[in-house]
């Protein structure tokens, strides 16, 4: 049983890693702005007030966890999207005050800057709208923020070029740095799946201090 801080817990990727970690039986803490839009009721969550902007919220949220996980992206909205180089930021320097007490980080990552079979990354393709681009482009700033960071045990998880909301199989297959496809060249992952290979990363570490990504 893994005690979790979970910021993001009601995005669409966050609210299925918030029920993949709760039907597992770990304790979950949601880190959320507005408390009251957490609906959800389980004998293992537990509701707090606060922003993963600021870190000493996140200081206070990460004390006492073993995992602070950031389900921060741009998927759920323009407003999303401005967040996520300065949560990473405000993450790790909300981290470090814990020092050696610090739990591990899970940051969800993008997709757009890893390599495609032709040797180009997913954000080359041509025809991707500009809202999309925008935040692959995010998502690539964080991660190459997170590479200059040692001291804090981050991981980030990127998915496949498509992600959506679909069936939990409880299957995938991940890579590091080249796009996961299948033998028709497709990459895509449920936001289900996706969530259990994050918690699966939380049950056992193999990625500490580096990116992998996941697809079905």
């Amino acid at each position: 049983m893994a005690k979790i801080a979970l910021f993001g817990a009601n995005g669409t990727i966050g609210s299925c890693v918030l029920r993949e970690a709760l039907d597992r039986g770990h304790l979950v803490t949601a880190v959320v702005r507005d408390p009251a839009k957490v609906t959800l009721s389980h004998p293992h969550l537990t509701v707090v007030q606060g922003d993963v902007l600021d870190p000493r919220s996140v200081t206070a949220a990460a004390e006492g966890q073993d995992v602070v996980v950031s389900a921060v992206g741009g998927g759920d909205g323009p407003g999303h999207l401005a967040t996520i180089e300065p949560a990473a930021k405000s993450l790790v320097a909300g981290l470090r005050p814990l020092g050696a007490d610090a739990p591990r980080l899970i940051a969800v990552g993008g997709a757009g800057s890893l390599r495609t079979p032709d040797g180009k990354q997913v954000w080359d393709a041509e025809g991707l709208p500009e809202f999309l681009l925008q935040i692959m482009h995010a998502h690539g700033d964080a991660l190459d923020y997170y590479r200059t960071v040692t001291d804090i045990r981050w991981t980030n998880l990127s998915p496949a070029a498509t992600i959506q909301p679909g069936e939990r199989t409880g299957s995938y297959r991940t890579g590091l740095e080249d796009l996961v496809t299948d033998a028709e060249g497709r990459s895509h992952i449920s936001t289900q799946d996706y969530a259990v290979a994050l918690v699966d990363e939380i049950e056992n570490p193999q990625h500490i201090l580096e990116r992998f990504n996941v697809a079905d």
